[in-house]
């Protein structure tokens, strides 16, 4: 009834040309490590500009981090995901979820310290911050695996998924 209301999918198995999750989830990602790389910078170096970077940063990545899961659950939901790539798919996507507001918390957390004193961060924010970043490393990992093991959206995988050999 509605299938024609939708545009027709590609060789890579999406409405248009390429993924867009990797390229915003990328920005997220950078944005997350450089605020931590700037909070530990500023605590050393007592540079406490840096921790205004750091905190717009983290601002700009708590909204970007919805926008990347919107497009990874709509990606996700195109995939043809096989019975070998289901479990990292949705642990892939349970920690993606769970990133949304792990980072949301943190830029909270983040607000409220900014608000108290801008020249000073707390050691428990430093290692939550550390935390943070092994998080998003392992969903990297995740991520990675996803497209160069797995193979997830590339012509290859689409076209063998729909010929019935996965």
């Amino acid at each position: 009834m509605f299938d024609n209301l939708l545009p027709p999918l590609n060789n890579h198995n999406l409405p248009y040309p390429d993924t867009i999750h990797p390229i915003v989830v990328h920005f997220v990602i950078a944005m997350v490590l450089f605020a931590f790389f700037c909070d530990v910078l500023g605590y050393f170096t007592r540079n406490y500009q840096l921790y205004e970077v750091s905190w717009w940063n983290m601002f700009i990545a708590t909204i970007s981090i919805f926008i990347a899961i919107i497009f990874g659950q709509i990606e996700a939901g195109l995939a043809i995901a096989y019975d070998a790539v289901k479990p990292i798919l949705n642990l892939h996507t349970l920690i993606g979820w769970s990133l949304s507001g792990i980072v949301a918390a943190i830029t909270g957390w983040r607000y409220v310290i900014r608000l108290q004193d801008t020249q000073k961060i707390p050691v428990a924010y430093l290692g939550v911050g550390l935390l943070l970043t092994c998080l998003v490393f392992f969903q990297v990992y995740l991520g990675d695996k996803l497209v160069w093991v797995y193979g997830l959206h590339t012509v290859p995988v689409v076209e063998a998924a729909k010929e019935g050999i996965l």
